[in-house]
């Protein structure tokens, strides 16, 4: 692959861990440093993984370790939220607008579209994972800017779309991968996706963000029950006509 799609692909993998432990540090630096220490070690890992053609898929024989690493990476961050460290950061009040500013990066998926132009992704697998992941790295600033004014709306909707970005995208990878699974035929397949330098993106970059957008969707959820508790509490304001 060309220089030009390495840099794109390390700045998707580097910087939306990066990011996220920059912007939880101020509260909990210990758990950014340790996060990012480890999602970087994963992604070495990864990278020598792709390189022993772990992650292709035979012609006659399913090969689960690319599925393995997207699962294992979402339920390794989620269960890192149950450590008491992380779960004090993220009830923080604006915890929320922080999940959702580094979903910025998203922006490279662009990096799609560039490969698809060299020939080596089909349309198909491309465009859908492309210009989704441009779409909500777009919209991410914005939403993010919302939620910090004190705003929750399109955020939900934000997460929600996020996810079926990704959901999408790795479906039709799989689906259009060279080997026994393959129901969507079309020439190049998406072999490339699970050599380097983007077989980090899905390994990495794609479950680290669904387990943000998760995150950020459990935190609104919390943020609309507090303040439906409070309502409760408060009680309806006294009517000026009866007093």
């Amino acid at each position: 692959m060309p220089s030009y799609v390495w840099a794109l692909v390390l700045i998707g993998v580097v910087g939306l861990p990066t990011v996220t432990a920059a912007v939880l540090y101020r509260r909990a630096p210990r758990v950014a440093l340790g996060a990012g220490l480890l999602l970087a070690a994963w992604a070495v890992v990864s990278a020598l993984l792709a390189a022993s053609g772990a992650y292709d898929q035979g012609a006659s024989a399913v090969k689960p370790w690319l599925g393995l690493a997207i699962v294992g990476v979402v339920v390794v961050v989620l269960a890192a939220t149950r450590i008491p460290a992380v779960r004090e950061a993220l009830a923080a009040p604006d915890t929320v607008a922080r999940l959702v500013a580094p979903q910025t990066l998203r922006v490279v998926g662009v990096v799609f579209l560039l490969v698809m132009a060299l020939g080596k992704l089909p349309a198909v697998f491309a465009l859908p994972a492309g210009l989704g992941d441009m779409a909500v790295g777009i919209a991410a600033p914005f939403i993010a800017r919302r939620l910090r004014d004190g705003s929750t709306r399109g955020a939900v909707w934000f997460n929600i779309m996020g996810i079926v970005d990704l959901v999408v995208a790795v479906s039709v990878g799989y689906l259009a991968a060279t080997g026994p699974t393959q129901l969507i035929t079309v020439t190049p397949s998406t072999e490339a996706v699970t050599m380097l330098p983007l077989a980090l993106i899905p390994t990495v970059a794609v479950p680290f963000a669904l387990a943000l957008h998760v995150l950020s969707l459990l935190r609104l959820r919390s943020t609309r029950e507090s303040h439906v508790a409070q309502g409760r509490q408060t009680g309806p304001s006294p009517d000026p006509v009866a007093r």
